[in-house]
């Protein structure tokens, strides 16, 4: 998520070394403080819409699994009247059902850790804007000092450092491509032999399900 992206930037963001880097030292804690302020809102917002997603999914579960056992009763029912066609539907059905059932189950437990990451986020960033508006006076000042001390070998230091940093990430960027695509490859290529695998599982569980519930009902 793009959002969770930007905040960790904005957490894991040394106020000391923005300021060091800053022409205008001032001017930019003002913006980085603006910056989590907004951010902060965004958080907020998302924390409240993800947990409304996730009591929707959950509800969504609840919903399949009712069908399930009302599909259930009526397979009961049809081979309690010896029709073994409208079993097999109404097992079809109940497959379905808890396909689905236990798809949202799973997006559900997706949905409760994005809801944490969110709200991990959001203290995170809550205790760094206080950080940084507790300490913008004191690390203006402390850059002017420095600033006046140590500019020429902070530029250096700085530029070494970058130029570093950009080599890794464009090697990384590169690497994490070339992963994606051959995991793509390999995803497409399994696609077809999955489906027809799960048609017959599908059709061999229907089957079982029926004897099973033939054998229960003494039909």
């Amino acid at each position: 998520m793009a959002l969770l992206e930007r905040v960790a930037t904005l957490v894991r963001a040394n106020l000391n070394d923005l300021i060091d880097k800053a022409e205008d030292p001032d001017k930019m804690i003002k913006q980085v403080i603006l910056d989590m302020q907004n951010q902060l809102l965004q958080v907020k917002t998302q924390v409240a819409i993800a947990i409304a997603d996730q009591h929707l999914l959950e509800k969504k579960q609840k919903e399949n699994e009712s069908k399930i056992a009302e599909w259930m009763r009526k397979a009961e029912l049809a081979v309690d009247k010896k029709e073994d066609d409208l079993a097999r539907a109404s097992l079809q059905r109940v497959e379905s059902y808890r396909d689905l059932s236990e798809s949202f189950a799973q997006q559900s437990v997706d949905q409760k850790a994005q809801v944490e990451n969110l709200k991990l986020a959001l203290r995170n960033l809550e205790q760094k804007l206080t950080e940084a508006q507790a300490k913008a006076d004191l690390l203006i000042a402390q850059h002017r000092r420095a600033r006046a001390v140590n500019k020429a070998s902070d530029a250096r230091i700085a530029i070494g450092d970058n130029a570093k940093s950009t080599t890794f990430d464009r090697m990384k960027n590169k690497a994490a491509h070339a992963e994606a695509l051959s995991q793509a490859k390999s995803e497409l290529a399994a696609d077809n032999i999955e489906e027809r695998l799960a048609a017959l599982d599908k059709h061999d569980r229907i089957e079982q399900l029926l004897a099973e519930l033939k054998a229960k009902r003494g039909a």
